[in-house]
């Protein structure tokens, strides 16, 4: 499986407008950071987790021309903003792209978006709804959902296979935690150095790392206060910050 980083900053991205690099380096690529998405790759299939406001540039970079399915987290602004993106690969490949997500979380969805899953005028639906309940198999590898807590809103942790993605959380309750034993991969929240609401900060995020011990960890969701160079130089071994692009295999 191959898995990219399609975007790890955090809701305002980096820069951010208002705030500019904050203590971000400009000058280091890496830096410059579009709104949390993770693609899954195996072979020829691609899973994509959220539609964030990024997503056309976001494919495009990493030339993907077709999704076989798309998993939500929560539906943020800036994990589901994107949605309406998909549209040019359905035209393009002549079949509705399958979404997945948990049953509130899907209400939410298709009542937001409607247009995207039913007919509405003369725009066809460009969507099927599905509600996850279990694991779904795509291409030979069970997807997982995982309930975990971002604040005060529900929202959905994802294993797949070996890999563990989780942009958005603030405390992952102890049978959620059990599900991401024995990773290979750990795509992880990890907001700012302070404590956040409904984030997990820098010292939390390292905690359950410590705890969990995947063989790799990557940060996600990085606000401007994440230097890239220096959480390089700062973060424990087989914990490395992510960047946009960014390709591991797994």
């Amino acid at each position: 499986m191959k898995v990219r980083i399609l975007g790890c900053g955090s809701s305002g991205g980096v820069p951010r407008l208002g705030s500019g690099w904050g203590a971000c380096d400009p000058t280091e690529p890496r830096n410059r950071r579009t709104r949390c998405s993770l693609l899954a790759s195996i072979g020829d299939s691609h899973i994509l987790i959220d539609t964030s406001p990024d997503m056309r540039e976001q494919l495009l970079a990493a030339e993907i021309d077709d999704i076989s399915a798309v998993f939500y987290t929560h539906l943020h602004a800036d994990q589901a903003h994107g949605i309406d993106d998909l549209r040019g690969l359905v035209l393009q490949n002549r079949r509705r792209v399958p979404v997945y997500a948990e049953p509130d979380i899907l209400a939410q969805l298709t009542d937001r978006f409607e247009y995207c899953f039913r007919q509405v005028k003369d725009y066809p639906p460009i969507l099927d709804a599905n509600g996850l309940t279990g694991p779904v198999d795509v291409a030979g590898v069970p997807v997982t959902p995982v309930r975990i807590v971002h604040g005060s809103i529900p929202a959905t942790g994802y294993r797949i296979g070996d890999v563990g993605y989780i942009p958005d959380v603030s405390d992952i309750p102890a049978e959620a935690m059990a599900q991401f034993e024995g990773l290979r991969l750990f795509v992880i929240d990890a907001l700012r150095y302070r404590p956040h609401p409904s984030h997990a900060h820098l010292e939390r995020t390292l905690s359950w790392v410590e705890r969990l011990k995947p063989a790799r960890t990557v940060l996600t969701n990085m606000h401007i206060d994440l230097d890239y160079a220096t959480l390089r130089r700062t973060l424990p071994d087989r914990v490395e910050p992510g960047y946009d692009g960014m390709e591991l295999e797994v």
